[in-house]
């Protein structure tokens, strides 16, 4: 919807739909309850907080968050998390024929895609959903969204090269930081060890071509987090609908990113 079709977000509508009703639908809790929460201070719209229980708002153009959590009041909208087995292509279609992302989605009556990519020898946590405006925001390096990711890479990680990681190394499409970096575990006689890495780059590859350049050949990487979302117990393979306080937290992530530009 374009913003010539908005209503004035500084001033509360005159119309639209009672800020109860609309929390209650949107399944935050029942509408006793949600005026509970409207009296005890704990809902914003549009960024201030609302105590009036005759409040109305747009659900197509208000936003609104309850704790400081944002709410999703689009029930059009679906976010699933996939832990992405090894060997599938981050796509929906592969034209080489390769698995790919579409396995996942077939029985979902909604256009479904992925937020951002993992290359195919990457396992682990993929955001898939058909609010295009969250995906934007997520995957655009810009916004700066943090991905932890677990490597089991060749040789032993020592400090020095933890460091060395996060104070920043140059790499032929230019320099990378590290958000933050840990030694996880090392396997007896020295031939592997498990590192997990923070950061926010979104570039291609990053994190294979980090660890290579600093001497640790990656023999096999997931990713464990993605912004707020974590891969937890999720089985290789398969997927689920995120959890409300998981909605709510990469909801506020990416408002939050959006406010900053």
């Amino acid at each position: 919807m374009s913003d010539n079709r908005r209503p004035n977000r500084e001033e509360p509508a005159a119309d639209g739909v009672r800020l109860q009703k609309v929390m209650a639908a949107a399944g935050v809790a029942s509408r006793r309850a949600s005026e509970e929460m409207i009296l005890a201070g704990r809902v914003r719209v549009n960024g201030r907080v609302v105590r009036e229980l005759g409040r109305r708002v747009h659900p197509e153009a208000d936003e609104i968050a309850v704790d400081n959590q944002a709410v999703q009041l689009d029930q059009s909208k679906r976010y699933l998390m996939l832990n992405k087995p090894v060997g599938v292509v981050s796509s929906m279609s592969d034209e080489s024929g390769r698995p790919d992302l579409a396995q996942y989605t077939a029985r979902y009556d909604e256009r479904l895609f992925n937020v951002g990519r993992l290359d195919a020898q990457t396992s682990g946590l993929l955001l898939l959903t058909n609010d295009g405006e969250l995906a934007h925001v997520l995957s655009h390096p810009s916004f700066e969204v943090t991905k932890t990711y677990v490597a089991k890479v060749a040789g032993i990680v020592t400090g020095q090269t933890l460091q060395l990681l996060t104070r920043g190394i140059e790499l032929e499409d230019g320099p990378i930081t590290a958000d933050a970096a840990r030694i996880v575990a090392s396997k007896p006689g020295g031939a592997s060890t498990l590192v997990e890495i923070t950061l926010h780059s979104g570039r291609n590859r990053i994190v294979r071509r980090m660890l290579d350049a600093v001497g640790h050949p990656v023999q096999e990487l997931v990713r464990r987090s993605f912004g707020p979302l974590q891969l937890g117990s999720l089985a290789s393979g398969k997927v689920r609908e995120l959890r409300r306080e998981e909605l709510g937290a990469i909801l506020t992530v990416a408002r939050q990113a959006k406010e900053k530009k």
